[in-house]
Parts: C-alpha cells; structure tokens; sequence
C-alpha cells in the first residue's frame, strides 16, 4: 500500500477536537498529502423532529457563524487553505461521505469518544463513518479532559 494522498479530517469541534488535529496534522506532514477537514451542523430539526413550530434560522445561522470561526482557529494555524474547508449541513456520516468522496479522499481521520453502554446502542458518528465509507478510515480515540 502506497502512501496517502489527501486525508479528510471529520471535525466535531468539541474540546477533545484538538487530539484529533493533532494526529491528523502528523500524518499530513509524514506522507506529504493533502489535509482537508470537515464539520458537519445537523439542523435543528433533527434534534426536535419537526415538532416544534418554531423559526430555528436566526439560531441556525449563530451556530453556523460559531462553526466558521472555531473552524478558523483550527485550519489557520495549519495552513489549510479556505478551498479545503467544509462546513456542511445534514446527517454527520453521510455528508463526511459525500465530502470524502468529492474530493477524492483516500483517508478520513475521525474522533472517536469510546463509549459504552446506551451511548455505544445509539451509534456514533466514528462508527457510521467506518461502515459507510468508501477509502480507509482511522478513528483516532480521545482522551475526556475530564479524566
């Protein structure tokens, strides 16, 4: 097996993310490839099934706004280029699947929050990610920083 050649980082910008881009970083700089990365933003309609007759844009766009800049504080240090920045909305596995394929992704690097129990029955992203995805997948294990 040759080495990679663009890597697609599935951010979900919670505070255990910067192990993430960490590893993420090192692999880019160890095989020389390129490095993009993704956040995905489930509408709020998700979370509340459509039940609630409310207007969720106002909030959206905060959220959408918050996201742009957290990405910023990750991808600028990097020297990730604006080109290979994703912030999409819908379901966290399928658009980190539509992304990956688009463009040309032989590697996706996600978090993953070891859990168990009731959290391990409802899914994960990591593992919706691995089972879906067309190229490799590494799922990198976070450390809780309350630990």
């Amino acid at each position: 097996m040759g080495a990679y050649r663009h890597l697609l980082l599935g951010l979900d910008l919670s505070n255990e993310s910067q192990q993430v881009v960490a590893r993420a970083a090192a692999m880019r700089d160890a095989f020389g490839c390129e490095l993009s990365v993704v956040h995905v933003i489930e509408p709020l309609s998700f979370a509340y099934g459509g039940d609630i007759p409310m207007d969720f844009s106002g909030i959206q766009e905060e959220i959408h706004k918050q996201a742009r800049t957290h990405m910023a504080q990750i991808c600028d240090p990097l020297n990730i280029p604006e080109t290979n920045r994703h912030l999409v909305v819908g379901r966290a596995e399928t658009e980190i699947h539509h992304v990956g394929e688009e463009i040309g992704a032989d590697l996706i690097v996600v978090g993953s929050h070891g859990r168990h129990g009731l959290a391990l029955l409802m899914g994960s992203t990591a593992n919706g990610v691995l089972h879906g995805a067309r190229c490799d997948v590494l799922a990198v294990r976070v450390k809780s920083r309350e630990r």
